[in-house]
């Protein structure tokens, strides 16, 4: 296995197009799928529903300049407005240019093109994007853009001002430079909105590099300790290379489409396990195991998942074979000798409440045990003598009957 197969993006910043990263070669676990484990934030699975409420359009005059007038330098009362977009002060929105009204606001699942000014609190920018496109709702960019860009219609600028929960949180960012922490402002203006290409008649190259930006935003997600949105992200690579073509695909990008498959799966179940779903967790190594049954990443995560439901014998067994196949792999023999010492130690303690439950003969007090067992016996062989001496009897009864009857 290779860096190339497991390959983890360390850029927090927006990823505007898809990529496929390669590498040298190095051992399986050293890869970048296995992450530093981080202090987990508090995740929204399921943001709470957005209002529908937002800027509506400058007053109509008969004369359009007058109209740029008012919707420029003196917009409407509503169009000053913040919009508190969660309801919790932490993500608000106020429109500085209306747009074409709500019935032309983008949907989710959408392909989205907008220009984008990222500032500090203080004023100082750190980035400018110009035409940046991603998937709304699918966790391409930061939240506070997923989140409020469904609330833009079709032409308009807005102000965005996030928390830190909503960007980057307590890590920050590299690139672009965020320090951890921080709230942000963002300037966004929505440019276009289109429907998301149908996967059956995209092309294979483009449907593996379009899995590839899907799965590299998990990872991101994933290094950020945002576990769910990474299991969200895995998911959505995982129905792209799953979903049926009615073009025609060559054996070798069949190939390519399983290994993103597969590293997806991997990197699913790593996520599962930061969250505690064992037995989804444990359903993702089956199915990585199903399309390659030697891949040493799914063989040890699926002996780490049997271990944590406490299967520690199939867990052992499980991290014996990953091992055969990569004998020098430090991790797994740490894994393995933990595992073995533990299920021994368990057995033992088993066997010791057994012998309690069960009660010990030999132990008992005064040599009782070893006083009943011969009186036993003797009685045993009282029995049998009393046996032999009343068959003798009673055939030596029968014999003379016979005699008797013979002599009459």
């Amino acid at each position: 296995m290779t860096d190339k197969e497991e390959t983890m993006d360390s850029s927090d910043g927006h990823v505007s197009a898809p990529s496929v990263k390669k590498s040298g070669r190095t051992s399986l676990l050293d890869s970048g799928e296995d992450f530093e484990v981080l202090d987990e934030e508090d995740i929204d699975d399921d943001p709470p529903p957005l209002e529908d409420a937002g800027g509506g359009k400058g007053r109509t005059t008969d004369e359009s300049e007058n109209k740029n007038e008012d919707s420029d330098s003196n917009p409407p009362g509503p169009v000053e407005e913040w919009l508190d977009v969660l309801g919790n002060d932490q993500l608000k929105k106020k429109v500085l240019e209306a747009g074409e009204g709500r019935d032309s606001r983008p949907q989710k699942g959408q392909n989205v093109q907008i220009n984008l000014k990222t500032y500090l609190k203080d004023g100082t920018l750190v980035e400018e994007q110009s035409d940046l496109s991603f998937t709304l709702g699918d966790g391409d960019v930061i939240q506070a853009l997923d989140l409020t860009v469904q609330l833009m219609d079709m032409g308009e600028k807005a102000l965005v001002q996030a928390d830190a929960k909503y960007s980057y949180g307590v890590r920050g960012s590299l690139e672009p430079e965020v320090p951890p922490n921080s709230e942000l402002s963002l300037e966004v203006e929505l440019l276009k909105a289109t429907d998301a290409p149908d996967l059956e008649l995209l092309p294979p190259p483009e449907k593996i590099c379009l899995a590839s930006h899907k799965r590299e935003r998990g990872n991101v997600h994933y290094q950020r300790a945002d576990y769910a949105f990474a299991v969200n992200s895995y998911s959505i690579a995982l129905q792209i290379t799953e979903s049926s073509s009615k073009v025609d695909i060559s054996t070798e990008e069949e190939k390519d489409l399983m290994d993103v498959r597969v590293k997806c799966l991997n990197n699913m179940a790593a996520s599962q396990l930061k969250l505690d779903h064992y037995d989804a967790a444990l359903k993702s190594c089956v199915s990585a195991l199903e399309h390659q049954p030697d891949n040493i990443k799914a063989l040890f995560r699926m002996g780490k998942v049997l271990a944590l439901q406490g299967e520690y014998t199939d867990a052992i067994q499980t991290l014996r074979k990953a091992l055969k196949l990569e004998p020098s792999n430090k991790t797994i023999h740490a894994e393995l000798s933990k595992l073995v010492k533990k299920n021994s130690e368990q057995r033992g303690a088993e066997q010791a409440m057994y012998k309690k439950m069960l009660g010990n003969p030999g132990s008992s007090s005064g040599g009782g045990g070893s006083q009943k067992q011969p009186r036993a016996k003797s009685t045993w062989a009282l029995s049998w003598k009393w046996l032999f001496g009343a068959t003798a009897v009673a055939i030596g009864g029968v014999a003379l009957s016979v005699v008797i009857a013979a002599r009459n």
